[in-house]
């Protein structure tokens, strides 16, 4: 019998073609009968209340057909909880238009709906707004008298508050053979994904929608128009099968979906609104954080205390917090910590989860620290990682289900060549440029939470997956088709997956690095499910082959179901419909986290990068000239799919070590760089040699296809190995991120 399997297999993107022709839709693009357009207005002031908008001159326009401000804004719920969703902060969720006041610069305060979307953008220009402006707050360093502990609620289970202090650490420290004493900042940054955010309402009648919505949740977006607007759940469609990019910007429904949905219902119309791209820069972004570090640590260069404190920004009406001073003791076994995390409200949006929040932010901190360490006692960077190796999670005592870290470090350090580094700083030259290596550690979570899945297999043998899963451009359809492929030993071709409608087996919003974890046990349950469903007619059925047999003593390859010591005893999938007569034969099955054995243990992936850099030193420009990135993160179901996540991870590692951020005045609390002009991210010439390579884990602790996410891991290594590297070619130890030219100067 001829041995199928897709898992492991660097498989191309099965909907690739259709992304790259053009064929593949998106949530603006959709083709609606006598569609309506809306545009958003904006504030301008920053606080304060709308004294007035006078609409009525723009209502005269031919073409509008309303404009929506808090004067006549529909009724919507009542309550704050049911405007909150899978990814809601503790706090008052903002709701748009609800009143007159001004909470931040650029808040939603009118949507103009027209028959085009340049009469709507126009007329949004024309709208007379008179304000009552009051005095603001936005700038994080002049505010840190303000910092408080964050509420607690439902988002400390996946966002837990740091570990309790341990041992002595202020004694520990002052008794430490080195210490470090260092205090980071890093800027705003957007998410800033190529497709806007839209929303295509489909009025279908009386209380009934289909909606086309950029979201990284399906359920999400549809439990959220359900609960505001007061609608039946089955009465929401949400459906969001391309999504142009998302880095966690598309967790929380965005407010072009309430806009859409207010308009839609008002006026029993199909709409569309669509922000644009000044306007993506005030729907949430990876807030700016102050952090402090104090390591400690022998002669040797045992850490033995670690002291690690971020002030992070957040909104008045909402307590958003990251994981940022976690991590260290996760990694590095220190018998004395202080950790410490506070936020500080001011008059901005809430900030929203950005690719490995608050990993890519402490990680920073606490690698550049490890690099201080390592020169004050002129140990080799990598020597030190292998002396603080362990594979307990010291903060919570647990072993880790698997840790490949150390492999890591050394196939990583093989690989790039790091035994050609020459350790004294400024001691690599090529003629006018200083050169430099650096490396890092990177961590990330193992999670992975509640989903279902649906298999419906026809006739023909073949097979239909269903699942509410986006796939933001990660590879989810088709990893989740090399699961059921190697599960019911069927060719990809007779399989598909189809995806990302509300109305489909439930799945959380994709964000994490828990979607593989989450979806894909799901899927392999259901589809093992099915198979047993599909063993038992056949052992029923009139003078089976296989009565004498149970299912374990059974394989499914090829399309056929055979015995596996007796290959000849088989029957073709096509037959069993033939036994029953049915046109459907399907399963639905769900997944979840073991209640007796989660917890148990530490669970994580973790990454080693190595980068080399050049700097100029007449004109201080920094080029990374090459980057390595080694993973350990479970099973690798598609390799292909795999390095594009963390190649994509590394990129935006380089941007925000080197180009991305947003720049707020302070003087207005506004951003002055919301465009792609003035928001530097890296283009191809900053972009040169840069090389993935996995080392794979067995671990069904964490799920029975030992898979673990590898979406968040790919950046948080990268900024730190890049400022060591830079340390190291200079001499000059810089904090801040991005890091600019006038500083290495």
């Amino acid at each position: 019998m001829k041995n199928i399997s897709s898992v492991g297999q660097p498989i191309s993107r099965l909907e690739g073609h259709l992304k790259v022709t053009g064929e593949a839709k998106y949530a603006g693009e959709y083709e609606a009968e006598n569609l309506l357009y809306g545009y958003v207005v904006n504030s301008s002031t920053t606080k304060g209340k709308v004294k007035s908008i006078h609409t009525s001159e723009v209502k005269k326009i031919e073409g509008i057909i309303e404009v929506f401000t808090h004067e006549n804004r529909p009724s919507t719920a009542w309550f704050d909880f049911q405007y909150a969703d899978m990814d809601a902060p503790p706090g008052n969720v903002f709701k748009p238009l609800k009143d007159d006041v001004i909470r931040y610069n650029g808040q939603p305060i009118a949507l103009v709906v027209a028959e085009t979307f340049e009469l709507a953008r126009y007329a949004a220009q024309r709208l007379e707004i008179l304000y009552e402006e009051e005095s603001f707050e936005t700038d994080l360093k002049k505010n840190k008298d303000k910092a408080q502990a964050p509420k607690k609620g439902l988002a400390s289970l996946l966002k837990p508050p740091p570990p309790k202090p341990t041992g002595d650490f202020e004694k520990e420290y002052i008794n430490s053979f080195v210490k470090t004493d260092s205090f980071f900042t890093h800027s705003t940054e957007h998410h800033n994904p190529m497709e806007m955010y839209a929303s295509t309402v489909i009025y279908e009648g009386k209380d009934k929608l289909k909606i086309y919505d950029k979201t990284q949740g399906t359920i999400n977006s549809q439990m959220y128009v359900a609960n505001v607007f007061g609608l039946k759940m089955k009465n929401v469609q949400v459906i969001a099968p391309f999504v142009g990019g998302g880095f966690g910007s598309g967790l929380r429904p965005q407010h072009q979906l309430f806009m859409a949905v207010m308009a839609s219902l008002a006026l029993k119309r199909n709409v569309r609104v669509i922000l644009d791209r000044s306007q993506m820069y005030l729907i949430g972004h990876r807030p700016p954080t102050l952090q402090h570090t104090k390591f400690g640590a022998t002669d040797e260069g045992k850490i033995n205390a670690i002291y690690h404190k971020a002030l992070g920004e957040t909104s008045r009406f909402e307590d958003y917090v990251e994981i940022v001073v976690n991590w260290a003791n996760m990694i590095y076994p220190a018998e004395n910590t202080l950790l410490e995390h506070e936020i500080i409200p001011l008059d901005v949006f809430s900030p929203l989860d950005m690719r490995a929040p608050g990993g890519s932010t402490g990680m920073h901190a606490i690698e550049v620290t490890m690099d201080e360490i390592a020169y004050k006692l002129n140990i080799d960077p990598l020597d030190l990682r292998l002396k603080n190796y362990s594979d307990i999670d010291k903060s919570s005592g647990k072993e880790y289900s698997s840790k490949e870290l150390q492999q890591c470090y050394l196939r990583g350090a093989e690989k790039f060549g790091w035994e050609k580094r020459s350790p004294k700083p400024r001691s690599m030259k090529r003629g006018n440029k200083l050169a430099g290596y650096g490396m890092a550690t990177g961590i990330w979570e193992a999670n992975r939470i509640f989903a279902r899945a649906e298999v419906i297999m026809t006739p023909d043998g073949k097979v239909e997956i269903k699942s509410a899963v986006t796939d933001i451009g990660t590879g989810t359809m088709t990893i989740m088709t090399q699961i059921a492929s190697d599960e019911l030993g069927l060719p990809i071709e007779d399989i598909k997956f189809s995806y990302a409608d509300s109305k489909m087996p439930f799945a959380p919003i994709q964000g994490g690095s828990f979607t593989t974890a989450t979806v894909g046990p799901a899927v392999q349950n259901a589809c093992q499910a099915l198979n047993k469903k599909l063993f038992k007619i056949v052992k029923k059925s009139e003078n089976s082959v296989f009565s004498a047999y149970s299912f374990k003593d059974v394989s499914f390859r090829d399309g056929k179901i055979f015995v596996t010591s007796k290959p000849d005893l088989q029957i073709h999938l096509k037959e069993i419909f033939k036994i029953t007569g049915q046109q459907l034969i399907k399963t639905k099955n769900s997944a979840m986290p073991n209640p007796l054995t989660s917890g148990k243990k530490a669970t994580g992936v973790h990454s080693a990068a190595f980068v080399e850099v050049e700097v100029d030193e007449e004109l201080g420009t920094i080029e990374v000239k090459r980057a390595l990135t080694v993973v350990a993160a479970g099973k690798i179901i598609n390799p292909k799919t795999a390095e594009s996540q963390i190649l994509g991870g590394m990129i935006w590692g380089i941007s925000k070590a080197l180009h991305e951020e947003t720049i707020l005045d302070h003087q207005f609390g506004k951003y002055i760089n919301a465009n792609f002009a003035e928001y530097h991210i890296p283009v191809h010439a900053d972009i040169q040699d840069l090389e993935v390579l996995f080392i794979e884990e067995d671990d069904k602790f964490v799920n029975d296809l030992g898979v673990k996410g590898v979406g968040e891991i790919g950046g948080v290594a990268i900024p730190p190995a890049i400022t060591n590297a830079i340390f190291h070619a200079t001499g000059k130890r810089i904090y801040n991120l991005p890091i600019h030219f006038n500083q290495v100067l």
